[in-house]
């Protein structure tokens, strides 16, 4: 069995994109490692990257991000919500298929020495691979945050880095160590007052006496109180009896949860458990999950015939679902994934050395618009089976009436917002075939223009579900901006088709 090993550095940066996506090139330029999610938040600047590959692959594309980060984010120039003490300020290596903590911890142990001699940078090691008790929970590393540490390190000996030097550059301190799965998870308030969220925080986490495996903190982000936590063992302390408490204590003040979140990924299970708690399913066996069962019998992508079941075929059925809103989205999707294409054809060659740095990031942002727009796919369908419900509400008092007018008003506007937002993300891959058609592998130029008409249909596609759905509305001034902010996008796309056929005649002689 392939020994797999997921990391998930932690980046004091959000606020430039162009920076992570250079952060995230350096990993990517690394064979036999899989970026699986980038998670970004602007109020506490601060980038979580997940990615997943064999021993070797990820530590070194670590190193390589770890060294990327350092030459692009200066610790002196940094603000944000989250506690931080370094550019790169946390990277923890978990176990997955074939792998265990002591390979995690070997990885740590290697990359922390690296980072020290190579790129003098102090490194702590944290949780399983600790040189010291006190440095298993990253806050007693990460007390003070990065200015404590310039003042602090040099001066007292349990500041002193277990590999690098004994003072602080501009890039920071790097907390490296191995853990088991965990679980970020943030809970928004019906408040704006931070002092509530710390409160609960306090009450919450295990060090100030609350549930077992919980570490939490309390901001406000985006105008509203969050409670944001770290849970290190969802088994002991599954999600469910985070939410209640949290829930609970929240009633304390006369507030409530407003919703939640995640940051980067989740393990199935710890979903499971939230729902069968929740559900009341006491007699429930995991067996009985749909999917599971169909995965377990190596069926879930075949039709009874044996063939590979298609997009195609779905939308060729006799149902309303998935329809053009769906179409658009797909066409979007093949248009990303031809741009990516062309950008990973230009990246390695001698004759584009000039615009691998650019490929790479094109790249990175060509698959993360293919996740988005294929998840899009499901998301309009959604939103129309949602809209089609609403018409089924009950209107026999006048009461039910408004209840059912309302309901119908707001699903109208979501069942518009999405196909907007597939084209917001259209243009963006027009966009990025006009550069790959520029600067890409000239060999691959047609598959350029072919990514940019796809999206570019994808763009048109969705316009039409966008105009139909405001149309439908009998008060249409509620969709008034959606319709100049469509407006504006297909002007900008006009202008990227002259662009792109210019450079098609000049560069391609088509």
């Amino acid at each position: 069995m392939t020994t797999l090993i997921e990391c998930i550095p932690n980046f004091s940066e959000a606020r430039r994109p162009e920076v992570v996506d250079q952060i995230v090139a350096a990993i990517q330029s690394v064979p036999d490692v899989k970026l699986l999610d980038r998670s970004s938040d602007l109020d506490h600047n601060r980038t979580v990257l997940t990615f997943a590959g064999t021993v070797a692959g990820v530590e070194e594309a670590a190193f390589r991000a770890i060294q990327k980060a350092a030459e692009l984010i200066d610790l002196d120039a940094h603000t944000g919500e989250h506690p931080r003490m370094g550019a790169t300020d946390v990277v923890p290596f978990v176990p997955l298929s074939g792998a265990t903590m002591d390979d995690c911890i070997a990885i740590a142990k290697r990359l922390g020495q690296r980072v020290g001699s190579e790129l003098q940078i102090p490194v702590y090691l944290y949780e399983a691979a600790a040189t010291r008790p006190e440095r298993t929970n990253l806050e007693n590393i990460r007390r003070g945050q990065y200015e404590a540490l310039k003042e602090e390190m040099g001066v007292k000996p349990e500041r002193e880095p277990d590999f690098g030097p004994s003072k602080v550059g501009k890039a920071g301190a790097t907390v490296i160590g191995a853990r088991n799965p965990l679980v970020a998870f943030n809970v928004y308030l019906t408040t704006d007052d931070q002092d509530i969220a710390k409160k609960i925080a306090k009450a919450i986490r295990h060090s100030s006496g609350g549930l077992r495996y919980v570490k939490g903190n309390g901001f406000l982000v985006d105008g509203r109180a969050q409670v944001s936590m770290n849970l290190t063992n969802f088994h002991e302390t599954p999600i469910a009896r985070v939410v209640e408490f949290i829930r609970r204590e929240a009633q304390r003040y006369g507030v409530g949860i407003h919703h939640s979140e995640l940051v980067g990924l989740i393990p199935q299970e710890a979903l499971v458990d939230a729902a069968v708690w929740y559900t009341q399913l006491d007699g429930f066996d995991k067996s009985q999950i749909l999917e599971s069962r169909l995965f377990s019998a190596q069926s879930a992508s075949s039709t009874p015939n044996g063939r590979p079941s298609s997009f195609t075929e779905e939308l060729a059925a006799p149902t309303p679902t998935p329809g053009g809103g769906s179409a658009g989205a797909f066409a979007g999707a093949m248009g990303a994934a031809l741009t990516a294409m062309v950008a990973g054809l230009t990246i390695g060659k001698k004759k584009y050395a000039e615009v691998e740095a650019e490929m790479q990031a094109i790249r990175v942002m060509s698959e993360s618009l293919r996740k988005e727009l294929g998840q899009a796919v499901g998301d309009d369908a959604a939103s129309f089976e949602v809209l089609m419900a609403t018409f089924k509400l009950p209107k026999e008092t006048e009461e039910q009436k408004q209840t059912r007018d309302a309901a119908i008003v707001n699903a109208t506007l979501n069942a518009a917002h999405i196909p907007l937002h597939v084209s917001e993300m259209a243009v963006k891959v027009m966009e990025l075939a006009l550069k790959c058609a520029r600067n890409g592998n000239i060999n691959a130029i047609s598959d350029s223009m072919s990514g940019f008409a796809m999206a570019r249909a994808s763009l048109t596609a969705a316009g039409y579900n966008v105009r139909i759905n405001i149309h439908s509305l009998e008060d249409k001034s509620a969709g008034e901006k959606m319709l100049t902010e469509l407006a504006e996008l297909e002007k900008k796309a006009d202008t990227l088709e002259e662009e792109i056929r210019k450079v098609m005649k000049d560069r391609g002689g088509i």
